[in-house]
């Protein structure tokens, strides 16, 4: 009997239990990338990635993961489709699912994704839309656990924009009961309605990190607010995480930055060029944690 499909449109989407063994599966298949070896579980299967945003990480890491698992990634711009002439989101979903065995889409509103997926009879992954970041958060706790040697028990502080990836974290808090505070300038943070128990918005970045073991931090200005990136500047003027604020994080307190950042914008350069960085790994492990996903979704 043929199962349900799957999609991963918010990290929500999967259960606790669920990205725990997608994590340990990334985990796996990245040892065994380092040896060498190789399992190609969508061998004669094809993905469909769209990209209406433009992309560094995300396309490299989903073309390179998907042909590492045997299929065939067929890469789309908006200026390549249909869909960029206006053609409907829910034709486009029906027509591709027809040729490909999962979509992966970087998009603007939430409501794009959740249209595809519900008219599409393959999976459907959120490769990033302005509400959400769910894959990011897989490679974040891959590349905690590897640093600290868990992700759970430890607390996490979010310093900067109430965005997309603030919001998958938060999400990944209520999953996992994690205690995370998000500190955000007036205006900018995440609605306390979205907030479970054992999550909590400050002003104050010094109170946000106090005793945390993970600190995590995004770009002040998203993909398309760049008109704003003065005002917010301004805004977030004492948001910069830089020694004088780790000094009050716990001992070997972890640095997280989805990229791309901006030196001595909202972190210091020691923290992506220092010794002690784990932003590179954070990224590298988008590969892993995506590869991981993708084999959980396509049967």
């Amino acid at each position: 009997m043929k199962t349900a499909k799957r999609d991963f449109l918010k990290l929500s989407d999967l259960r606790a239990d669920e990205i725990v063994t997608v994590l340990d599966h990334a985990k796996a298949m990245k040892n065994q990338r380092l040896t060498g070896g190789r399992r190609t579980p969508l061998a004669g299967r094809s993905v469909a990635l769209i990209f209406e945003k433009p992309s560094t990480r995300t396309r490299v890491s989903f073309e390179v993961g998907v042909y590492e698992l045997g299929g065939h990634p067929v890469v789309l711009s908006s200026r390549d489709m249909q869909l960029g002439r206006g053609e409907s989101v829910e034709d486009t979903a029906r027509t591709l699912s027809g040729y490909v065995h999962a979509i992966v889409i970087r998009t603007f509103g939430q409501e794009r994704v959740e249209a595809l997926a519900r008219w599409a009879k393959v999976p459907v992954v959120n490769a990033l839309t302005d509400e959400h970041h769910p894959c990011q958060i897989l490679a974040d706790l891959m590349t905690v656990r590897e640093a600290r040697g868990r992700f759970e028990g430890l607390r996490y502080a979010w310093v900067g924009d109430g965005n997309n990836v603030a919001r998958s974290w938060v999400e990944a808090a209520g999953l996992f009961n994690l205690p995370l505070t998000l500190a955000s300038p007036e205006g900018y943070e995440l609605p306390a309605s979205e907030l479970p128990a054992g999550v909590k918005t400050v002003r104050d970045p010094r109170e946000a990190v106090e005793g945390a073991d993970v600190v995590i931090t995004d770009v002040w200005a998203s993909m398309g607010q760049e008109d704003e990136a003065e005002r917010r500047r301004r805004a977030f003027e004492g948001y910069l995480i830089d020694p004088a604020l780790m000094a009050r994080t716990s001992r070997d307190a972890v640095v997280l930055h989805c990229l791309p950042a901006h030196r001595g914008e909202e972190i210091d350069a020691v923290y992506l060029d220092g010794p002690d960085a784990v932003v590179w790994n954070e990224a590298e492990n988008r590969l892993h944690t995506q590869k991981a996903l993708l084999e959980h979704l396509v049967r």
